[in-house]
Protein backbone atom coordinates (compact mmCIF):
# COMPACT_ATOMS: atom_id res chain seq x y z
CA UNK A 1 0.00 0.00 0.00
CA UNK A 2 1.48 3.54 -1.03
CA UNK A 3 2.76 5.95 1.58
CA UNK A 4 -0.77 8.15 2.31
CA UNK A 5 1.23 11.64 3.46
CA UNK A 6 -0.76 11.79 6.41
CA UNK A 7 0.60 12.74 9.94
CA UNK A 8 0.22 10.20 13.10
CA UNK A 9 -0.06 11.79 16.29
CA UNK A 10 -0.10 8.51 18.47
CA UNK A 11 -1.65 4.96 18.53
CA UNK A 12 -3.66 3.53 21.05
CA UNK A 13 -5.46 0.54 22.29
CA UNK A 14 -8.70 0.49 23.05
CA UNK A 15 -9.57 -2.16 25.42
CA UNK A 16 -12.92 -3.44 26.24
CA UNK A 17 -13.87 -3.39 29.90
CA UNK A 18 -17.41 -3.98 32.07
CA UNK A 19 -15.87 -0.90 34.54
CA UNK A 20 -13.75 1.80 32.69
CA UNK A 21 -13.64 4.11 36.05
CA UNK A 22 -12.87 0.99 38.31
CA UNK A 23 -10.28 -0.53 35.28
CA UNK A 24 -8.39 2.90 35.28
CA UNK A 25 -7.25 2.62 38.84
CA UNK A 26 -4.82 -0.50 37.78
CA UNK A 27 -3.88 1.99 35.15
CA UNK A 28 -3.38 4.53 37.57
CA UNK A 29 -1.23 1.98 39.95
CA UNK A 30 1.27 1.77 36.82
CA UNK A 31 1.96 5.56 36.59
CA UNK A 32 -0.83 6.62 33.92
CA UNK A 33 -2.90 9.42 35.11
CA UNK A 34 -6.91 10.42 34.07
CA UNK A 35 -6.96 12.58 30.91
CA UNK A 36 -10.81 11.88 29.82
CA UNK A 37 -13.46 10.74 31.83
CA UNK A 38 -17.56 10.38 29.76
CA UNK A 39 -18.31 7.33 32.73
CA UNK A 40 -18.11 5.04 29.54
CA UNK A 41 -14.96 5.50 27.98
CA UNK A 42 -11.90 6.81 30.25
CA UNK A 43 -8.39 7.93 28.45
CA UNK A 44 -5.07 7.65 30.68
CA UNK A 45 -2.12 9.39 29.59
CA UNK A 46 1.75 9.01 30.82
CA UNK A 47 2.36 12.02 32.44
CA UNK A 48 6.22 11.90 31.31
CA UNK A 49 5.41 10.71 27.81
CA UNK A 50 1.96 11.62 26.33
CA UNK A 51 1.76 9.68 23.34
CA UNK A 52 1.98 6.62 25.87
CA UNK A 53 -2.16 6.23 26.48
CA UNK A 54 -4.73 3.50 27.35
CA UNK A 55 -8.06 4.01 26.41
CA UNK A 56 -10.73 1.69 28.55
CA UNK A 57 -14.51 1.28 27.28
CA UNK A 58 -17.41 -0.74 27.71
CA UNK A 59 -19.65 0.65 24.42
CA UNK A 60 -18.77 3.29 22.74
CA UNK A 61 -21.57 5.15 23.37
CA UNK A 62 -21.71 7.01 19.72
CA UNK A 63 -21.21 4.12 17.95
CA UNK A 64 -22.56 0.62 16.65
CA UNK A 65 -19.50 -0.99 17.18
CA UNK A 66 -16.86 -0.74 19.66
CA UNK A 67 -12.98 -0.15 18.48
CA UNK A 68 -9.51 -1.70 19.17
CA UNK A 69 -7.72 0.89 18.44
CA UNK A 70 -7.42 4.83 18.07
CA UNK A 71 -5.19 6.23 15.50
CA UNK A 72 -5.17 10.27 15.84
CA UNK A 73 -4.19 11.87 12.86
CA UNK A 74 -3.85 15.45 12.13
CA UNK A 75 -6.35 15.81 9.05
CA UNK A 76 -9.45 13.27 10.14
CA UNK A 77 -10.85 14.65 6.23
CA UNK A 78 -7.79 13.46 4.12
CA UNK A 79 -7.48 10.20 5.82
CA UNK A 80 -11.02 9.41 5.53
CA UNK A 81 -10.40 10.31 1.71
CA UNK A 82 -7.40 8.12 1.24
CA UNK A 83 -8.65 5.01 3.21
CA UNK A 84 -11.84 5.29 1.10
CA UNK A 85 -9.86 5.30 -1.72
CA UNK A 86 -8.29 1.66 -1.29
CA UNK A 87 -11.83 0.51 -0.92
CA UNK A 88 -11.37 -0.45 2.50
CA UNK A 89 -14.90 -1.10 5.07
CA UNK A 90 -15.79 1.90 6.80
CA UNK A 91 -17.94 1.12 9.55
CA UNK A 92 -18.67 4.58 11.44
CA UNK A 93 -18.72 7.71 8.87
CA UNK A 94 -17.60 10.71 9.39
CA UNK A 95 -18.69 12.15 13.10
CA UNK A 96 -18.28 15.31 15.19
CA UNK A 97 -18.12 14.15 18.70
CA UNK A 98 -19.76 16.74 21.02
CA UNK A 99 -16.16 15.90 23.45
CA UNK A 100 -14.06 17.55 21.03
CA UNK A 101 -12.79 15.07 18.15
CA UNK A 102 -13.97 14.47 14.90
CA UNK A 103 -13.70 10.77 13.72
CA UNK A 104 -14.39 7.21 11.73
CA UNK A 105 -14.03 3.92 12.19
CA UNK A 106 -12.58 1.30 9.10
CA UNK A 107 -11.98 -2.29 9.49
CA UNK A 108 -8.47 -3.66 8.61
CA UNK A 109 -7.55 -6.33 6.61
CA UNK A 110 -7.68 -8.87 9.60
CA UNK A 111 -11.61 -7.43 10.68
CA UNK A 112 -9.98 -5.30 13.56
CA UNK A 113 -11.87 -1.85 13.47
CA UNK A 114 -9.84 1.12 13.67
CA UNK A 115 -11.14 4.95 15.05
CA UNK A 116 -9.23 7.05 12.92
CA UNK A 117 -9.33 10.57 14.87
CA UNK A 118 -8.72 13.93 15.30
CA UNK A 119 -9.13 16.72 17.73
CA UNK A 120 -11.00 19.67 16.63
Amino acid sequence: MPESGMTIRRAVPDIITADPVASSGFYQFLGFREEMNLGWVVNLVSPSNPTAQVILMTKDAAASVNPDLSVEVDDVDAAYEAVRATGAEIVHPITDERWGVRRFFVRDPDGKVVNVVGHR
